[in-house]
């Protein structure tokens, strides 16, 4: 009986040192952009930050993201000539959708992937 207590609490423990990794929002991760640059979404002050992680800009912060789950709304910049849009993503599988607009009618997408 004890070693079965044991293990049920080694068991419990595990499975609860996972449930943070279980709960991460599907935008955090690294993903490959249209440009072919790897960038990193992570968890800053409430909020999500991109950083361009390869090429040129590697180590440029290129937007703030709010939102949970599959959608989520924010600022993103293009990292070639610094101008900021208003942007949105959304996240389906692997693929993550953007999309950045100057007064809501100028818009540009790109589909990144997970890597």
């Amino acid at each position: 009986m004890k070693i079965t207590s044991i293990v049920s609490a080694a068991v419990l423990g595990s499975a609860l040192l996972a449930l943070p990794a279980l709960a991460a929002e599907p935008i955090v991760g690294n993903w490959k952009t249209a440009s072919g640059e790897t960038a990193a979404i992570a968890s800053c002050g409430g909020s999500f930050c991109i950083t361009v992680k390869t090429g040129k800009n590697a180590g440029k912060k290129i937007g703030t993201l709010s939102g949970a789950g599959e959608s989520y709304t924010g600022e993103v910049t293009d990292p070639d000539n610094d101008k900021t849009y208003s942007g949105s993503a959304a996240v389906t599988g692997k693929q993550l959708k953007l999309k950045g607009c100057v007064l809501k009618v100028l818009c540009k997408s790109q589909t990144w992937s997970r890597l």
